[in-house]
């Protein structure tokens, strides 16, 4: 009998391809870096978030514990309001909602709302271990109280007078100066705009006492002209990244606009700003962000006529009356960040893009 040849395995070794693997850590490159970018945000919102949830809550919502403003719910028996709990059903184990109206260390009496005319039913069972039953419950009546005792139509106005007013003065001044440094030949100039710089790095405390005497002095103390009219004479950081973005606009539009009979002032107006637009809007931002969140000037200068006071001194004084109430602290808060956040929002990409062209990661 014949014998019948058996045929050797035949190994078969299957390559991935290159194009394919390319695109998996391509991929996996990305993912973790949304994955990095997203818990960074997340840990960079987490405060906010912890102040929208706070305002939102009463004292008895923060004693719970929750993260998020819950409220147990409640049913009325006999006259009285009893509190829901999820409580397993001691022979078949389904779960009940029912209303724990008599508590006991082993033994508790509970009522269900769906049949209360069964009466009071004896569970078995130590009652602090079943979870209540709660529902989302936002006290929006917390933002009403702060309205209403932080006056806060009041505030937000004068804060909005103190802002605008003053980010009107920082633009046309440094926009002034910023043109002067990047157009005109100055002699001295790179030494003048050298000292200009230097005073970023100055502190604020140095010039204090000398400034508060001097606006005390000439009886502007008590007034909104401390915190606005220092903004008409310019500011090293702004006139800085006026001028970086000014420089990167060719001089040729300038000599363009020469030829056509326009003055100095009307090619800042026509030509320059129509550009510089993004940063514009960025010094714009920075301002009016300082000036609403600016507490200590506002404090030295307006500590006596409260109907003056903008909105960061406002809030810090309710504060301090209502610092046993976190829910009412935090509601102020998120009040006052709400316009910033806003016009950030709304004005965000051209902000970055003013900041981004000057070269400076703000």
């Amino acid at each position: 009998m014949a014998a019948t040849a058996i045929p050797a395995k035949t190994t078969v070794v299957q390559h991935t391809s290159p194009v394919l693997s390319q695109y998996v850590r391509k991929f996996l490159v990305k993912a973790s870096f949304t994955l990095f970018a997203s818990i960074l945000l997340l840990v960079f919102l987490s405060p906010f978030g912890y102040m929208v949830a706070t305002g939102l809550k009463n004292q008895q919502q923060i004693s719970n514990g929750f993260l998020l403003p819950m409220s147990p719910i409640e049913y009325e028996y006999n006259g009285a309001r009893y509190p829901l709990y999820n409580v397993p059903d001691n022979e078949t184990g389904a779960i009940h909602q029912w209303a724990l109206v008599t508590r006991g260390r082993e033994e508790s009496t509970f009522i269900d709302p769906a049949n209360p005319e069964a009466g009071e039913i004896v569970w078995q069972g130590r009652w602090r271990t079943l979870d209540p039953v709660i529902r989302f419950d936002p006290q929006w009546g917390n933002f009403i109280e702060v309205w209403q005792g932080l006056n806060f139509p009041r505030v937000f106005l004068n804060t909005l007078v103190v802002a605008v007013f003053g980010m009107i003065g920082t633009l046309v001044s440094s926009i002034a100066v910023a043109y002067g440094f990047a157009r005109f030949p100055i002699p001295g100039k790179n030494i003048l705009f050298m000292i200009l710089i230097s005073t970023i790095v100055l502190p604020t405390f140095v010039t204090l006492v000398p400034t508060y005497t001097f606006f005390a002095r000439i009886g502007w103390t008590g007034t909104w002209l401390p915190l606005i009219v220092p903004h008409f004479f310019a500011n090293a950081y702004n006139v800085f990244l006026l001028r970086q973005f000014f420089m990167k606009i060719p001089r040729e539009q300038d000599e363009a606009a020469m030829v056509d009979g326009a003055t100095p002032l009307q090619i800042l107006v026509r030509v320059i700003v129509p550009q510089a637009l993004p940063v514009i809007i960025a010094v714009s931002i920075n301002h009016f962000v300082f000036a609403w969140n600016d507490y200590f000037n506002p404090l030295i200068y307006l500590l006596g006529s409260p109907e003056l006071w903008p909105i960061s001194v406002a809030v810090q004084q309710y504060n301090y009356a209502f610092g046993t109430k976190p829910y009412l602290v935090q509601a102020t808060s998120l009040l006052a960040l709400a316009l910033p956040v806003v016009i950030f929002f709304f004005a965000q990409k051209a902000y970055m893009r003013g900041v981004v062209i000057t070269g400076v990661d703000k």
